[in-house]
């Protein structure tokens, strides 16, 4: 059976965040061929700190919606332990009104984006992206969330 722990780390005031449940779900449902125990961490911000993360660890300036940090292969006991996740709670409400979606299909999209990422996905190529498009676009669907992609 697997078992999956959340650190859930609100580190910004004054947004709207799912609730813990909902996050929790959209973090489970991202899980691809995972056993036994997996936790990984999942930290809302505000700009200043996204900005500042994205400089740091990306070389780019401004903040960006949602980013990843694997932790690697190495179990914790018997958990394994998947990495860091950190939206951007300012982002998300813009962007989802300029793609005209409802916030909390965006907020499931970035967590199950930046899940996808943990587990080796990414979108360097048009392949990868692709690859890693339809796993989110199968989860979300599985979750009765529209195409985040059509």
């Amino acid at each position: 059976m697997r078992r999956l722990y959340v650190d859930f780390a609100l580190a910004c005031d004054g947004y709207a965040v799912p609730a813990r449940a909902a996050l929790i779900r959209w973090c489970k449902a991202a899980l691809i061929d995972i056993g036994g125990s997996v936790r990984l961490g999942l930290r809302v911000v505000a700009e200043a700190e996204a900005a500042a993360l994205n400089e740091r660890f990306r070389g780019r300036t401004g903040p960006t919606n949602v980013l990843s940090f694997p932790y690697g292969d190495e179990p914790l006991g018997k958990t394994r332990f998947l990495g860091d996740v950190v939206l951007c709670a300012p982002l998300v409400p813009a962007e989802a009104a300029r793609e005209g979606r409802p916030e909390n299909a965006h907020w499931a999209h970035l967590v199950i984006h930046g899940i996808l990422h943990l587990q080796g996905f990414d979108h360097e190529t048009d392949q990868d992206a692709q690859a890693m498009e339809a796993q989110e676009t199968r989860i979300l669907t599985g979750l009765g969330f529209t195409d985040p992609h059509r």
